[in-house]
């Protein structure tokens, strides 16, 4: 397999496909442990500052729920609160599996995306509703219209609240962005928070509540199914979409490294997220104003859709691009001899990777399927942490030391998850790959070495001959590794 040409399809379906096979075969290369020793990524440890810092989060954001589930009560009453939650939670589980469906190739820890989900829903609404509260009752003094809080204030306080706790995340948790993919997980998330809370006000209080102080709770549950129907199936994009271009500005400035397009890029994103908020506020606005019910319809066919088709077509591209990485930044651990061309093909996919995941059931079982998943997060971090490399990321020493460290623990974590399969497969002939060529021990006991073929033919994974750590910081020539030969030997 070249490095700029991806692997037959049919490779998936082949390495799916292999039989389960019973004994395995003894090999002096192979020290697969027993199933159940599945190895870990060492973990961070938590110090006393970090803790600090972490309850101090937590009892904030608290806080802010807490006013939250107070102000709406008072507000709206027991009975229309308890209803405009249940029906503002129904779209939630649908739109979060949308945002991680984006993340399959690299997920972000869970803490993490808790952290941006909750910081939308209490913080950025807590803040939000009060702002725009204080903002009506000045309009209200001045003898303007209250709508125009919609236009003129919601929209810049409501998207740079969203947007505070990702940017929190990119200032201090950098390392954990991967690109655009991870700002529109990340401020999707916190978009998804925030409408849910919001939402909780429209139904239960402009639904439910109003509907049965005039008419009987019938009336309310009737207006809650129309709020139900108009604002979250039809409109229920919108405040994510918003968000969504902050979270693209935030994934740009993540992995470059020029500092005016990390300064410019939030700014350019948070205020684009601005101007569609204000413009989507402004459409029944003017609606209202003039009477025109085609104000309406020409801004949502006319803007609205547009922008969330080439969102979500932006989304998908990112998503497959993210898998494409490792076949373009992975092929240098191939020539370095700590990865074989066989894994470097089965990641370049979800299909792929789930192939892998299917052959690795079958030779070793739920444990070899976990050491599999295990695997493949490990080898797009690995990817990933090599791309900043080659961008320049990481500018101070103590960043470029700390690249090398977790390069090394990368390295170490996927040879120990590799040790599950190695030998494990009793159709693939026992093999080493050495960086350039395969070295295979067929069971008449015969060796010969073969050249790398265009297309891997050999399932997950061989044995990988020794190679040389990686020596302090690794620069795009990566100094002190093996020679790099041409891959596969005998093509450009």
């Amino acid at each position: 397999m070249r490095p700029d040409q991806p692997a037959a399809d049919g490779y998936a379906d082949r390495m799916a496909d292999t039989p389960p096979g019973s004994p395995l075969p003894s090999s002096p290369a192979s020290t697969a442990p027993s199933v159940g020793e599945a190895p870990r990524m060492p973990l961070r440890r938590l110090g006393w500052r970090r803790f600090l810092v972490l309850a101090g989060v937590v009892l904030f954001i608290a806080a802010c729920a807490v006013f939250m589930v107070f102000t709406l009560g008072q507000s709206l009453g027991a009975q229309a609160l308890l209803i405009g939650v249940a029906a503002a939670i129904l779209p939630v589980p649908v739109l979060v599996a949308c945002f991680l469906w984006l993340d399959r190739y690299e997920p972000e820890p869970l803490k993490y995306l808790v952290f941006c989900f909750a910081w939308g829903a209490f913080v950025s609404t807590a803040a939000s509703l009060t702002v725009n509260d204080f903002a009506a009752s000045r309009f209200d003094d001045w003898g303007l219209p209250s709508a125009l809080t919609g236009v003129l204030v919601a929209p810049f306080v409501e998207e740079l609240t969203k947007a505070l706790g990702p940017i929190l995340l990119l200032v201090f948790r950098r390392r954990e962005w991967s690109g655009i993919t991870d700002g529109l997980v990340y401020c999707g998330l916190s978009a998804v928070g925030f409408a849910m809370v919001e939402n909780i006000l429209y139904l239960g209080g402009l639904g439910y509540a109003s509907g049965a102080d005039r008419y009987g709770p019938a009336t309310g549950i009737q207006q809650v199914i129309s709020i139900f129907i108009l604002r979250i199936l039809l409109f229920g994009f919108a405040h994510p979409l918003f968000t969504s271009m902050t979270g693209i500005g935030l994934g740009i400035a993540a992995r470059t490294a020029d500092r005016r397009v990390r300064v410019l890029a939030p700014i350019a994103g948070l205020l684009l997220a601005m101007m569609l908020h204000g413009t989507w506020n402004l459409l029944p606005t003017l609606t209202q104003v003039t009477g025109e019910a085609l104000i309406m319809l020409y801004g949502f066919l006319g803007l609205m859709v547009p922008v969330f088709f080439g969102t979500v077509g932006l989304a998908v591209w990112l998503r497959a691009w993210e898998g494409r990485l490792t076949e373009r930044t992975l092929p240098d651990y191939v020539r370095a001899g700590w990865l074989s061309p066989p894994e470097v093909a089965a990641l370049s996919s979800l299909g792929r990777r789930h192939a892998a995941r299917s052959w690795a059931r079958r030779v070793a079982g739920d444990a070899g399927v976990r050491a599999m998943r295990g695997y493949q997060s490990a080898a797009t971090r690995l990817a990933l942490l090599r791309d900043g490399t080659l961008r320049g990321l990481d500018r101070k020493p103590a960043d470029q030391e700390r690249t090398a460290r977790e390069e090394r623990e990368l390295l170490d974590t996927i040879s120990a998850y590799r040790s599950f399969f190695v030998g494990r497969d009793p159709q693939a002939p026992t093999g080493v790959w050495d960086g350039s060529r395969y070295h295979l021990r067929f069971p008449d006991g015969t060796q010969r070495s073969v050249d790398a073929p265009d297309e891997p033919v050999v399932p997950i994974p061989v044995v990988l001959a020794p190679a040389p750590p990686p020596v302090g910081y690794a620069p795009p020539g990566w100094p002190g590794l093996r020679p790099a030969a041409p891959w596969p030997p005998g093509h450009p």
